[in-house]
């Protein structure tokens, strides 16, 4: 199923532009003789069919297909799994830069025409090659007013997710060669670090917001939950300064759980430490740290007949305090350790080691949640003070704040 948004109407509305099985990565394009097209690859797991590419006649407002669309490239004899088409045109050709060979080991193909439905020259314009950045592919084009072409496009990390680069792209023989071309062939290599683009003036580096201290009337952007969210499942003003998490009735099964307070991986090695104020849990509860993704582990605090306990696994320790820190550190290769304290200062693994893995088509993810039993009729919460991330150089820093 295609739909776009209508170009008459208010943007919240979108338009059914073709109810299709297996239509995936669907392009427009606006030709300069103001024809309008769109290039679309297929799932096999939908439609039976894929390293193919096919491209429709489109209205010129986006809102319908005008015909039943034609073949272009059949990819399986040399471009298998050509998917994610991006359609272009320049200096009387016409591009679709498409990315081959699947997510982790593939490369980026473009095709060139004289004709919109072809038939295409085919070219590798970028692959791993003698680099450790594999499956450089799956991006687009961007030309700057400075003239400067580049491309953005991702490379798969397994539990790391998608890692976003971005390319240089010059232009040769009326072919777009991505990255470093030693060799001059034609087919580059991606760069791990290159100069800025210019866009007209110099721009200080960011990072993405991790650590949350809670402060604020609402979450910072790089939280997501694990399913669309609901405002009974937490609260920023009950305590000032501290999340407050509700436990929502899903057993001790975290798949089934929505209320997963999750952001994505910062970075190769972490850890993620947070101060946790148990006191309110009732029984059977349960609220802590997790990393999640196709299999998931965790450190929770519960409540049970005999008071506060730590659990992991078939570990468990019980706490004279309800306020404890936990701990989740991941090295290299996405290992996970957990581990608790009870001051700040001296922590203790609990559990066996834990090798993150990736969820479906996404990184593994770290975070909070609260979960309770399946037949309660009341509930309470946990409260978490803070949520700090820490990079292996600011780990000594990292245990003073936690103090």
């Amino acid at each position: 199923m295609l739909k776009a948004r209508n170009a008459a109407g208010p943007w919240s509305k979108p338009h059914l532009v073709r109810r299709a099985r297996g239509w995936i990565d669907p392009a427009p394009f606006w030709d300069d003789d103001g024809n309008a097209y769109l290039v679309h690859a297929w799932a096999n797991s939908r439609s039976g069919i894929k390293s193919i590419l096919t491209i429709n006649r489109m209205s010129a407002d986006g809102t319908r297909l005008l015909d039943d669309g034609k073949t272009v490239f059949d990819g399986r004899a040399h471009h298998p799994t050509i998917e994610g088409p991006k359609l272009y045109k320049r200096n009387g050709y016409y591009y679709i830069f498409a990315p081959a060979g699947g997510v982790t080991s593939g490369w980026q193909t473009v095709l060139r025409s004289k004709n919109i439905y072809g038939p295409y020259e085919d070219r590798i314009v970028m692959d791993q090659g003698r680099t450790n950045i594999n499956g450089p592919h799956q991006g687009a084009w961007v030309e700057l007013k400075s003239g400067e072409s580049w491309f953005v496009h991702f490379q798969d990390r397994g539990a790391y997710g998608r890692i976003v680069h971005l390319q240089p792209l010059a232009w040769k023989d009326g072919w777009p060669v991505i990255g470093a071309d030693a060799d001059g062939d034609g087919k580059g290599e991606p760069v791990a670090s290159y100069r800025k683009p210019n866009v007209g003036r110099e721009y200080p580096a960011h990072s993405p917001q991790t650590s949350d201290e809670f402060v604020g009337s609402r979450l910072g952007l790089q939280w997501q939950w694990h399913a669309n969210p609901a405002e009974i499942w937490l609260s920023l003003s009950q305590r000032r300064g501290w999340l407050r998490l509700f436990p929502i009735p899903s057993g001790n099964d975290l798949w089934l759980a929505p209320n997963l307070l999750l952001q994505k991986f910062p970075a190769r090695e972490f850890s993620v430490t947070t101060r946790v104020d148990a006191s309110n849990l009732l029984l059977g509860e349960q609220s802590g740290l997790v990393v999640m993704g196709r299999e998931y582990s965790y450190l929770a605090v519960t409540r049970t007949p005999n008071g506060i306990r730590l659990i992991r696994e078939e570990k468990a320790v019980t706490l004279q305090s309800p306020i404890v820190y936990l701990r989740v550190s991941v090295t290299d290769d996405a290992n996970c350790e957990f581990s608790f304290s009870r001051d700040g200062k001296s922590f203790e693994s609990l559990g066996k080691g834990f090798k993150a893995k990736p969820g479906m088509w996404i990184g593994a993810k770290v975070g909070l949640f609260a979960l309770g039993p399946t037949e309660a009729t009341r509930r309470g919460y946990a409260d978490f003070d803070w949520f700090r991330i820490a990079l292996p150089e600011q780990s000594s820093q990292t245990r003073a704040l936690a103090q």
